[in-house]
């Protein structure tokens, strides 16, 4: 069976207050999800800890990505989607109606499949686009979350010198780094990836994987993979879901990785991270 494997975390820049930022924890009780009529992930309940890195696993269709998309209330933009139950951030139920919805994905970014780089904005103006839709135009305040987001993505030493340039000027993984830069430059308490090296090469691949270990010192960090490998590199926790035949995701078992790896509780968990289906 698959054993994980261990890296050390770089040491990433220090906030700008000196303070040691720490990530809230997230946690659902009795998700329940749908689009239309279509019952898409079922009584969910599970809690995502912070500054730990959690990743989703399981086949296509169980439901992993409209798992995460509910966490930062996603879901919901689609036609026809909406979710039952609660999500909390930290003690606040994000689920409930009062709640800004623009705001919780302030502070629950999203990182997606493939690079998305405004593409009429310069790689300095995609970092800070977030600020500027909330009004911030103060420029010294600007130039110094440009660079501590490019710096604390790993991409500042690679484009420092062209910052003018447009955002998707750069390369795939480059451009993945990016969108991290945009989302930490808001300073959200978690950061949700829906499978963010899918799209890339084995080397951009293991720069992002480096990038998040450092990333988890200050956020909570939860993804979505189909790479069995990647879970058991980078992450802390791991959650396998599963469909049956009406297609409603189950979250099937939620342990430690090493353990889910190793030593998992349910058959069917040992079946799908073994190659027997999926």
């Amino acid at each position: 069976m698959m054993q994980p494997t261990t890296q050390t975390a770089n040491t990433g820049a220090t906030p700008s207050n000196g303070k040691t930022a720490v990530g809230k924890s997230v946690r659902t009780e009795k998700l329940n999800a749908y689009y239309g009529k279509h019952h898409a992930i079922k009584d969910v309940t599970v809690e995502f800890e912070p500054n730990l890195i959690t990743a989703l696993i399981g086949p296509s269709g169980c439901g992993k990505s409209t798992l995460l998309r509910n966490l930062n209330r996603m879901h919901e933009v689609v036609l026809g989607g909406r979710a039952e139950g609660k999500i909390f951030l930290g003690d606040e139920n994000i689920l409930d109606k009062k709640v800004d919805a623009a705001l919780i994905r302030r502070k629950i970014g999203m990182v997606f499949q493939r690079p998305n780089p405004f593409p009429a904005l310069s790689i300095k103006e995609n970092v800070v686009s977030g600020l500027r839709l909330e009004g911030e135009s103060n420029p010294h305040k600007l130039e110094r979350v440009i660079e501590e987001s490019l710096k604390r993505s790993f991409l500042w030493d690679e484009v420092k010198d062209k910052l003018d340039e447009p955002g998707v000027s750069l390369s795939g993984g480059q451009q993945q780094r990016l969108c991290i830069a945009r989302t930490i430059a808001v300073e959200p308490d978690v950061i949700l990836m829906d499978e963010p090296c899918s799209a890339l090469d084995p080397i951009s691949t293991l720069k992002i994987e480096d990038l998040m270990l450092d990333l988890k010192q200050r956020y909570t960090i939860i993804i979505v993979t189909h790479n069995m490998q990647q879970a058991a590199r980078v992450s802390d926790k791991t959650g396998f879901m599963l469909a049956g035949a009406e297609r409603t995701g189950q979250l099937v078992e939620y342990n430690d990785t090493k353990k889910i790896f190793t030593s998992p509780q349910d058959q069917r968990t040992e079946d799908y991270i073994s190659g027997r289906f999926g």
